[in-house]
């Protein structure tokens, strides 16, 4: 197993010679300690099937299900597919997922550490996915910003981005979103905050999933968020922003990221190519290598 830095791009490893198969303990210790360090691992030349590629997640940390089952794959649940394929004249998965800057499951109690994603139909063109490393943005925040930042706690919610669901056709749009509110209620987390393995700070936000920020006192601070979002550049439309990374990828690659550090935003455009992928996402439990 080879890991070298991205020639393209802000941060980011490429891995070669990843067998998932025989990855020994230590090359299982030295891709997490990449993830963490660098951010995103690519894993080159990968040719796994559902169940291997779950298995692959195991080894990284404990796979969490996705707790809507219109994402699951049909064979293995704890896979969540995106994909705007149909198979034998049935959706699978949800298609054009993750077109907002997020962090996954950044809207439950507990925030998942490393997401895996394995393109399994790749468009031919504009295709990627951009990430933000919201510890390099917090570094990168004024002195006062940084001073307003702390002792506040952000809130984050699933509502403005949840997908309806077939069986949701005709429900009133209140019941849905009490429903909404019902399973998934708003979180809070320090809004900066110390990764648990690499002690960075932590910039914990999203465009997406981030509903406000309060104060030591319980006052909302919406300027305050509006600048965070903006310094970190989940406002820019165009994707210019300096901390934006686009990460490209190829039939075979395989991604892992440090899902804490990064938001991410799936790249769609106007003309839709047929696109498929699976993703685990897992808890890890153990000291970082």
């Amino acid at each position: 197993m080879n890991i070298t830095p991205q020639t393209t791009g802000k941060f980011g490893v490429v891995v070669d010679g990843f067998d998932a198969a025989t990855a020994s303990a230590a090359d299982i210790a030295a891709l997490k300690h990449a993830v963490y360090t660098d951010k995103i691992a690519v894993l080159k030349d990968q040719d796994l099937d559902p169940k291997a590629f779950l298995a692959l997640g195991s080894r990284l940390g404990t796979p969490e299900t996705y707790y809507e089952p219109i994402y699951h794959h049909p064979e293995v649940k704890e896979v969540f597919v995106s994909s705007n394929v149909e198979q034998d004249g049935k959706q699978v998965g949800v298609p054009k997922t993750g077109k907002f800057w997020h962090s996954d499951y950044q809207f439950m109690p507990r925030p998942f550490d490393l997401t895996l994603i394995y393109p399994q139909v790749v468009p031919t063109k504009n295709r990627g996915t951009f990430f933000i490393n919201l510890c390099a943005a917090y570094e990168a925040l004024s002195d006062e910003l940084k001073a307003a930042v702390q002792d506040t706690v952000a809130w984050h919610s699933v509502r403005r981005y949840f997908k309806i669901r077939p069986t949701d056709v005709y429900r009133p749009i209140s019941e849905v979103l009490d429903e909404v509110d019902e399973r998934t209620p708003p979180v809070s987390f320090p809004t900066a905050h110390r990764h648990r393995f690499t002690d960075e700070t932590v910039l914990y936000l999203s465009e997406g999933f981030t509903l406000s920020i309060k104060d030591s006192d319980g006052r909302e601070q919406p300027e305050l968020l509006r600048e965070l979002l903006a310094a970190t550049g989940q406002l820019d439309k165009g994707f210019e922003h300096e901390h934006i990374h686009l990460q490209t990828f190829e039939k075979g690659d395989l991604l892992v990221w440090d899902n804490r550090s990064l938001v991410h935003r799936a790249l769609h455009t106007a003309t839709t190519e047929p696109a498929v992928s699976y993703r685990v996402t897992v808890y890890d439990d153990e000291a970082a290598a």
